[in-house]
């Protein structure tokens, strides 16, 4: 590998503000080019919503607001028109290079395709699939046709298929023959709404005598278009999008975002991920979650850069070739993986050639300092942490490229973005000023990608509005700088002998021990004390599970975080309970450990 010359120092911090973490300075030999934001408070002061939204085109004739333009037709028609946009990567390594004048070509075929089938304005457009480029085209072309596009995780199994499409009430499914007739064919009785599935591959099937067997051949659909499409007026509130997310009981939220949430997801491409002319990024999340579709693939396009997306799953060897071989300049991937990555050491990252990269970034659930600082060491470039969620659509707090990086802390918000910690105390919520108070993180309304509604839920949307904030369910601190810190969600925080544990600090100081590859922390219910703190915990190899190992972990994080906030019990697993987008599902354990319903598992990896 050839190694950064960029070397940051680094230095204790002081434990009052951040716990004895470490700091990564940045200073001006850190940059391979200047941050898009190099001052951020200056930043703060000038920023508007109105010049931000002055950066992207907008349809001809003062038409209006849509994703799709931005993403592809104003480049299209422009300097860009020939520069790589896509470049795809299949299980097998084959490539398949898409130029902005090729998506939007494809692009408009999709969406006469489903002009010709009789889509209206605000029709569900469903995608089950996984990262195939036909699904990105499906996105963008149902967005040109002012469909709300809704993506689903390939992984799913019928049941929570069958869940999000009805509640979305979805009129076309776009997917492969094989995940067809292993889940939605058995379905089709039940799917009240949906009348048209386009395979991507495979031979059509003839209309059954219900007339809910019958599946069309997009190939053919797409070969018999045309090139051309011109996109009708869109107002910047027409929905756009449809995201579910798991609730802890219950079924599954969708929530709704609108065209104008592109200025959003703009905007934060630049001054969060700090895109640059000329980047090849690698988004690694799948569209099925919030992040594959925000930042895998609206951003990096309005933005006019290279987005490498690879079908394959997670192995480190293959994400080392392709960032070497691809010169992948920006990367967001998830803890998860980047903490797999430390499992097969700093040795295997050597053997490549990682010069290309400028800027990385982690989301999906709080990056453990242990992995920032093995990051800086391994990479010599630290992983950015930053936070939002799909309520918000877009990246709201990070840590930003000219900014000192604080391990464990989520970063500061982002110009346009007021952020607070508040607390409630029945219908009032009221601001906590003073540094370091723990209390639920809130963000003012008003920002373009903010979720408009739940579908068919609007008084569970409406209950996340209080006080003038959106309260986003998340407990959290803010040091005296403005860095934010993660301490759990509101229902994972554990309260022992009268404190407040939050399971992430937890964790994050077992994840410190040689022998500890991942972890998990709940609140175990105690006669005595209310809760324990109990540990799951998963092992690097070549540790034994064992009460000696035990003991000596034990002991690490008792003098680490003291004797009351330490675990009372760990318990040795072979895996941790995740969603697809890397968060550890504490409920779930819980639940396990109490003998509970699970709730919805419906977005679960591994069990």
């Amino acid at each position: 590998m050839a190694k950064n010359t960029r070397n940051a120092t680094v230095e204790l911090e002081s434990p009052e503000t951040a716990a004895a973490r470490h700091v990564i300075r940045k200073t001006a030999r850190d940059w391979a080019v200047p941050p898009n934001l190099g001052d951020y408070e200056a930043a703060r002061k000038s920023f508007s919503w109105t010049a931000a939204r002055g950066e992207l085109a907008g349809l001809p004739g003062g038409l209006g607001l849509n994703i799709a333009y931005e993403c592809l037709d104003r480049h299209a028609h422009g300097p860009l028109r020939n520069h790589l946009a896509i470049r795809w990567i299949s299980k097998k390594g084959e490539i398949r290079d898409y130029t902005y004048a090729d998506l939007h070509r494809l692009t408009n075929r999709f969406a006469n395709v489903l002009a010709k089938l009789g889509a209206q304005q605000g029709d569900r457009v469903y995608a089950l699939a996984g990262r195939i480029p036909e699904l990105y085209i499906a996105a963008l072309g149902a967005l040109k046709q002012r469909c709300v596009f809704c993506p689903l995780f390939s992984a799913f199994g019928p049941e929570p298929i069958k869940a999000r499409m009805n509640i979305g009430g979805a009129r076309f499914l776009v997917t492969t023959q094989s995940l067809y007739e292993r889940k939605v064919q058995a379905l089709r009785s039940d799917l009240a709404a949906l009348q048209h599935v386009l395979l991507v591959d495979g031979e059509p099937q003839a209309e059954a005598s219900l007339g809910k067997d019958d599946t069309k051949d997009l190939r053919r659909l797409m070969a018999e278009a045309s090139d051309e499409f011109t996109i009708q007026a869109t107002a910047p509130e027409d929905p756009a999008l449809l995201h579910f997310t798991s609730g802890t009981t219950g079924t599954p939220k969708g929530a709704l975002h609108v065209h104008q949430a592109v200025v959003a997801h703009h905007i934060t491409g630049k001054l969060a991920l700090d895109f640059h002319p000329g980047d090849i990024f690698w988004c690694t999340a799948d569209p099925g979650w919030v992040t594959g579709t925000s930042y895998g693939i609206i951003a990096p396009l309005t933005s006019g850069i290279t987005s490498i997306i690879d079908e394959a799953d997670f192995d480190a060897e293959r994400w080392y070739r392709i960032l070497q071989d691809q010169k992948v300049t920006v990367w967001y991937t998830a803890p998860t993986a980047i903490r797999m990555l430390m499992k097969t050491g700093k040795d295997l990252a050597a053997n490549y050639d990682l010069s290309s990269l400028r800027f990385l970034a982690s989301v999906g659930e709080p990056l453990n300092p242990e992995a920032v600082v093995w990051s800086k060491d391994a990479y010599g470039l630290a992983f950015h942490d930053n936070w939002w969620q799909t309520e918000s659509g877009g990246i709201m707090i990070a840590n930003f490229a000219a900014m000192d990086i604080r391990p464990g802390s989520m970063g500061k918000p982002l110009p346009g973005i007021d952020a607070a910690i508040v607390q409630k105390q029945g219908d009032s919520v009221t601001e906590i000023h003073e540094p370091g108070i723990q209390g639920e993180l809130a963000l003012r309304p008003g920002w373009p990608s903010m979720f408009r509604d739940y579908w068919h839920e609007h008084e569970r949307y409406q209950k996340c509005f209080q006080g003038g904030f959106y309260l986003t369910g998340d407990l959290a601190k803010r040091d005296a700088d403005g860095y934010y810190w993660f301490i759990g969600r509101k229902d994972d925080v554990i309260k022992t002998s009268g404190h407040l544990i939050g399971p992430f600090e937890v964790e994050s100081v077992l994840l410190e021990h040689k022998a500890v590859a991942d972890s998990a922390v709940i609140g175990k219910p105690d006669p005595v004390a209310g809760e324990i703190v109990k540990a799951f915990v998963l092992l690097h190899e070549g540790h034994e599970a064992n009460e000696s190992l035990r003991l000596d972990i034990l002991a690490w994080a008792r003098s680490r975080l003291g004797a009351v906030v330490a675990p009372k019990e760990i318990e040795f697993v072979t895996t941790l309970p995740r969603t697809r987008s890397g968060k550890i599902m504490r409920r779930l354990l819980k639940n396990r450990e109490m003998g509970l319903p699970e709730g919805d598992t419906s977005t679960l990896e591994q069990t």
